[in-house]
């Protein structure tokens, strides 16, 4: 059973100094200092209220409207960067869920949580903004590497949601694509191309993704 531990939002918000010699303290804007919200929250067909992104080109929109992240990561990253303290929040999501993971979460599952149906669109490709959040350099590296990602969802049926509630799974058409497995063959096995042909024609696959993919297999076969 996997439950909603806790909900963060948060807007954008400039930071840094024009002066900073440190390139981690000059001026920056973005919304990945999520904070803890208590209480129901509402959600629209672009997100959590009180929620919004800073660069609406890479974030942001129906396919990316809410990002979740995996409760059951945090003990892995306090042992591996203890200098860290890595609360719920910390990688920019705003729904951090115990009992489920890139391994057993699959492209199109539709869930149910509260009032609201949301549906796995795609995983969390990390920007350099969480390095920079953190001050550790190759942060989004580490985390394309090992694929503790986090993956977006988009919201089917509006409503309230709460921390606490259950993570209701309804459907799962392509159990064959968990989210680790569609990463696996967006960043590490770019050869294959029978897979990639394959996620190019999901449906519920976010387009952006769809189409890196139709890139790529029109790229190879045109050589």
């Amino acid at each position: 059973m996997a439950t909603l531990r806790s909900i963060q939002v948060a807007l954008p918000q400039n930071y840094g100094n024009a002066g900073a010699h440190d390139e981690h303290d000059r001026p920056w804007t973005t919304a990945f200092f999520k904070l803890p919200v208590t209480g129901p929250q509402q959600v629209g067909e672009l997100g959590i209220a009180g929620d919004g992104q800073a660069d609406l080109r890479f974030h942001g929109g129906p396919d990316k409207a809410v990002l979740a992240y995996s409760a059951d990561h945090f003990p892995r990253w306090q042992t591996e960067i203890p200098h860290i303290k890595w609360t719920w929040g910390a990688f920019g999501e705003n729904l951090t869920i115990e009992g489920c993971d890139e391994t057993n979460v699959c492209i199109g599952d539709v869930w149910q949580l509260g009032g609201v149906q949301f549906e796995v669109s795609q995983p969390r490709q990390p920007c350099w903004k969480l390095s920079r959040r953190w001050r550790i350099s190759d942060l989004a590296r580490q985390v394309t590497h090992n694929g503790r990602s986090g993956w977006y969802v988009r919201v089917l049926q509006p409503g309230e949601i709460e921390a606490g509630q259950e993570v209701l799974l309804l459907s799962r058409p392509f159990p064959e694509w968990t989210v680790a497995r569609a990463s696996q063959i967006m960043h590490h096995e770019k050869q294959n191309l029978a897979a990639a042909e394959e996620l190019s024609n999901l449906p519920q696959l976010a387009e952006s993704w769809r189409e890196t993919f139709r890139e790529r297999v029109a790229k190879r076969r045109s050589h």
